[in-house]
Formats: C-alpha cells, structure tokens, sequence
C-alpha cells in the first residue's frame, strides 16, 4: 500500500472528526477546516491507488 492512500485516509478520518466537531459546537471554520481535509484526503487516496496501479502493472 502507498504511503499517500495511508495519509490519505487518516486526513479523511481526521476531517470528518473536525467536521463533526464544528457541526456541534456551531465553528463554520472547523466545519470548513474538516470538509478541506476530507476532500484533501479523497486525493491522496487516489494519487496513491493511482501508484499502487501503476506499480503492480509493471510487476506483471
């Protein structure tokens, strides 16, 4: 596994909580802060599927 899909998913897990949070207590800019890091982690996930892709075709 890629080291951007292991980033990937922990901004995306570190978003949601973020979101999550500012949801709660009513802070737009966490909200905000949470939506960017989930979608920050949505990327890096598919940069490192991507690579993980590109590596096992050239392996066969």
């Amino acid at each position: 596994m890629d080291k951007d899909r292991i980033e990937g998913s922990a901004n995306q897990a570190k978003g949601a909580i973020k979101e999550a949070a500012g949801k709660i207590t009513g802070d737009a800019k966490l909200e905000t802060e949470g939506k960017m890091d989930k979608a920050k982690g949505k990327v890096q996930n598919a940069v490192g599927g991507a690579k993980d892709a590109i590596r096992d075709a050239a392996k066969h």
